[in-house]
């Protein structure tokens, strides 16, 4: 069946993405992935699925009183299909929404495209409840166990901030260097050329690019790389506890990526590797990165993607409290470190469970 034949669509909004209202009483969902803009009145009271339909393929879940954005497509149900079931559906099925994006620019889907969608295998009402069910718990799991990873961020930040200040202010008075003296070296990466697929064949040595940078200490990649591609293009091998930061992707238009490799790696040209020197330990100075975070990431420039001005980035000033109390600052990230390895491996073991019944149910 498709989706016409089993959903209706709302009246176009004609509230502009921009018109958010901060603490607004109502959810505003705009063509954006994030579900945090309010509005301060509701055009919608109901189960409904919420679609942005500029830029890339979004998709959002709702019930209740909310609004949208012009650039958005609201979908209801009719008897024959849930609402949730049918957004566990297309959330299995991204790639189809994705394919409905056409144009020079600001790639555009559109309701003709949207309505044209199949839906297939579609369960009874019965099963459907039970995969909602299924589905809906896992995902509490998966919230829950993000919830404990940040409030642990938040934890580290806090003993930042007891032990240290504010590190941009420097209330506490320390010593303070550029980020490029803090470092014995500083470079980019690069990409062997998929041409000569010999450069990846039986790679041995991890490729990290931002794809790769979703957790705080580095063991391995998507890609990896053999010597032959390491000497045939601009990618270094990078010494095991150096920082990793991501200076070109979208993600940083609101996220400043960054890491410390255990084991040597290459990096691609979009991220950089900050070799410490004998003033700051790795660990610290990657705190004192996302301490900064806000204020780099406000000086983001997007040209061809969303960048880092590097040269800034290397002449930030940092905080340098003497190397005994970077140490015990190390040794309580150390004991944090175990309780986020245990939280971490049950969120992979949720999220793995989860995609591999989307897969099932949906796939």
């Amino acid at each position: 069946m498709k989706i016409r034949e089993i959903c209706t669509f709302t009246q176009k909004s004609n509230i502009k993405a921009g018109e958010a209202v901060e603490d607004g009483k109502y959810m505003f969902f705009t063509s954006s992935s994030e579900e945090n803009k309010r509005y301060d009145d509701y055009q919608i009271d109901g189960e409904a699925i919420i679609m942005g339909t500029g830029g890339n393929a979004t998709l959002h879940y709702y019930s209740g009183k909310f609004s949208t954005s012009t650039d958005c497509v609201v979908l209801q149900t009719n008897d024959s299909v849930k609402c949730k079931y049918l957004y566990y559906f297309l959330k299995a099925n991204m790639n189809i929404l994705q394919a409905g994006f056409k144009g020079a620019g600001l790639k555009h889907t559109n309701k003709a495209y949207i309505s044209d969608i199949e839906i297939y295998n579609v369960r009874d009402l019965e099963q459907q409840d039970i995969i909602i069910r299924t589905l809906d718990n896992l995902q509490s799991v998966i919230e829950m166990r993000s919830l404990e990873l940040k409030k642990l961020d938040d934890l580290v930040k806090a003993r930042f901030v007891e032990m240290f200040g504010d590190p941009i202010n420097n209330d506490k008075g320390w010593k303070t260097a550029s980020v490029e003296s803090l470092c014995t070296e500083i470079y980019g990466g690069g990409t062997p050329s998929k041409a000569h697929p010999e450069y990846y064949k039986d790679g041995d040595i991890p490729w990290v690019s931002s794809k790769d940078m979703k957790c705080k200490v580095i063991k391995d990649s998507q890609i990896k790389i053999n010597q032959l591609g390491v000497e045939n293009s601009t990618a270094r091998m990078v010494p095991v506890n150096s920082v990793i930061i991501v200076i070109r992707s979208g993600i940083l238009k609101h996220t400043l990526p960054v890491a410390i490799n255990a084991v040597p790696i290459t990096i691609n040209q979009d991220l950089k590797a900050f070799i410490p020197n004998e003033l700051v330990l790795a660990k610290f100075l990657s705190v004192q990165f996302k301490m900064h975070e806000k204020d780099i990431l406000s000086g983001v420039r997007a040209v061809t993607a969303d960048n880092i001005e590097f040269n800034s980035l290397k002449q930030r000033e940092m905080i340098v409290p003497p190397i005994e109390l970077q140490q015990q600052y190390d040794v309580f990230l150390s004991q944090v470190d175990k309780s986020r390895f245990v939280v971490q491996k049950a969120l992979d073991e949720a999220q793995l469970l989860f995609d591999s019944l989307m897969q099932e149910y949906f796939g």
